[in-house]
């Protein structure tokens, strides 16, 4: 059991303030402390030894058979400064947005790590406590668009682990079976295995615009080598001492249901915890969920409480006619008479790349898109070819974009959009997802990128000092690119005409030799990962090689049989 019946029975006669538990502070969690606080074998990359950090005893919580409480802001009153706090949810897609307003209420309340996928955006998610100063350190995988907690991070005032998305959920899953960690390729070769993702700056004076000062680096990965060769990182688990939740249905005894994308993160959260509040949407009585409904069993939840704050959505994404194609929308139409210029210029670059893009899924393919130009390929297919479009938030079967009297808020993609699913679908957690991904099941993804080199390195979230954005899914999505062909989908220049074709990556890795083929406004690129060299194999149309060779920092060779970009297969 989680919780000994026999630490429970001198409770059954206390009052209720005397039954809430006191929360251990974030350091017995297994958060790893600073590489200056380690001993130096810890610190090295080869080290023999791994010292993992261990969660604290389980304490008390008030009568488990009472799990009801009346608000969110009784459920929260006994939370301590300085815990760890796993938050459910990807992007605005299943946040605790209730409990979090309750938690913003405790002023008192500081000195906060937060875990979750990424920390919300506008005045969702977790950007509230980013705002009043309460989360001081995050475990996340990804910043995205929410502009406050980059700027508090590039100024010193918020410590952010970086933390590729399935290696996150991986980590969380860990926390909660028991497992002190486990090796991973994901990762390998890039920032994340050797520690050079600075965690917290030194704060700057007001107006100051010098260079960045790193107070804090990243932990050097334990490595091994197994017998496929490859190089594995070793990553340690997370506790948390409370997770916030929300589920569409919970029954008394703590059973919940997830809807859609929410159980992304929804589950595994709570195994991970000490403490488990969930806000339900609704609430039944024990026996109104069937058994084979139950998404998290209620041994994991400690405390329910009526979810009273609207859900809320990112990106609301509509398509103006119903329709039942595979396909997130319909192919695009001429460009708007409005657009002109380099607006145009761009829309046009778009929309060469996806339709040579669309080439590459095959009928029958279980296909990965990043967002932007990726996503726009499913536009361009024929109507014979139908793919299942797989997103690392836990969907696969994605159909087109809602229209406006069908949008849900629990049902997202990658790119936090609204969606629909077509008929076979299937959601699951991102444990499951990114197995799906790490194991080799996809069979083609493609990204876009910052940079990308001829050797196939891919370096696509983060120009240090500048932009933080998080690897996100990225770095898991290229990790097995021997099972699953990775394309590269990107304009062939950067806004500042430079070119993003390099002999070598000036950028962060995302992966090291893991992209197989480059596609870009100009030409498409094979790459030969192992020997380091790009080879021209097609061109746009009125392009010709010498152009191609101005604006390419890489150096490449020439097919003996250049192809045109625009040829139908």
């Amino acid at each position: 059991m989680r919780r000994s019946l026999s630490r429970l029975q001198p409770l059954l006669r206390t009052s209720r303030p005397a039954l809430r538990p006191q929360l251990l502070p974030a350091s017995s969690l297994g958060v790893r402390a600073s590489a200056s606080q380690l001993p130096l074998s810890s610190r090295s990359l080869h080290s023999s030894r791994t010292h993992f950090a261990t969660p604290a005893a389980h304490s008390s919580p008030r009568q488990r058979s009472d799990k009801v409480w009346a608000s969110a802001d009784e459920a929260v009153a006994d939370l301590q400064s300085g815990s760890v706090v796993l938050s459910a949810g990807f992007g605005l897609c299943g946040t605790a947005e209730t409990l979090i307003t309750a938690i913003a209420k405790r002023s008192d309340l500081q000195s906060l790590t937060a875990v979750s996928n990424n920390a919300g955006a506008g005045d969702g998610g977790l950007a509230p406590l980013i705002k009043t100063g309460q989360v001081t350190s995050m475990i996340l995988s990804f910043v995205g668009s929410n502009k406050v907690l980059e700027k508090a991070y590039l100024e010193g005032r918020v410590s952010l682990e970086l933390s590729p998305q399935g290696t996150l959920a991986e980590r969380i899953a860990c926390g909660g079976k028991g497992v002190p960690g486990f090796y991973t390729a994901t990762g390998a070769g890039t920032h994340v295995e050797t520690g050079q993702i600075p965690r917290k700056y030194f704060p700057r004076a007001e107006g100051d615009k010098g260079a960045l000062k790193v107070q804090t680096n990243g932990i050097p990965k334990d490595v091994k080598i197994f017998k496929d060769g490859k190089r594995y990182l070793l990553e340690e688990a997370i506790h948390g001492d409370v997770a916030i939740v929300r589920a569409w249905k919970v029954d008394k005894a703590g059973n919940c249901v997830f809807r859609y994308a929410t159980r992304a993160f929804g589950g595994l959260m709570a195994r991970a915890s000490k403490l488990t509040i969930v806000e339900a949407e609704e609430i039944v009585e024990i026996g109104d969920i069937h058994p084979m409904d139950v998404n998290l069993p209620g041994i994991f939840v400690d405390r329910i409480v009526p979810a009273t704050v609207a859900k809320k959505m990112e990106i609301v994404t509509t398509t103006p006619s119903p329709s039942t194609s595979a396909s997130p929308s319909s192919p695009p139409s001429s460009p708007p008479p409005e657009l002109s210029g380099e607006k145009l210029d761009a829309r046009l670059r778009r929309e060469k790349i996806a339709k040579r893009a669309a080439k590459e899924l095959k009928d029958g393919f279980y296909c990965n898109l990043g967002v932007g130009m990726p996503t726009l390929a499913v536009s361009y297919l024929k109507p014979d070819v139908k793919v299942w479009l797989q997103s690392e938030n836990g969907l696969l079967g994605m159909g087109p974009y809602p229209t406006e009297d069908k949008v849900d808020a629990d049902l997202v993609n990658a790119g936090k959009e609204t969606v629909t699913l077509v008929p076979g679908a299937s959601v699951f957690d991102s444990v499951e997802s990114f197995g799906m991904i790490r194991g080799g099941h996809v069979d083609v993804s493609i990204l876009g990128a910052m940079e990308v080199s001829a050797a196939g390195d891919l370096a696509s979230y983060s120009i240090p000092g500048k932009l933080v954005k998080g690897m996100g899914g990225a770095m898991d999505l290229v990790s097995n690119p021997d099972a699953t062909k990775v394309i590269v989908a990107t304009d062939h220049l950067d806004k500042n005409g430079r070119s993003k074709i390099k002999q070598l990556c000036t950028l962060p890795l995302t992966g090291s030799k893991c992209v197989s083929r480059i596609i870009t406004n100009l030409c498409v690129f094979d790459v030969d990962r192992e020997n380091g060299i790009l080879t021209l194999v097609e061109l746009a149309e009125g392009v010709s090689v010498e152009e191609v060779r101005e604006k390419t920092d890489a150096k490449f060779t020439v097919a003996e049989t250049v192809g045109n970009m625009e040829d139908e297969d």
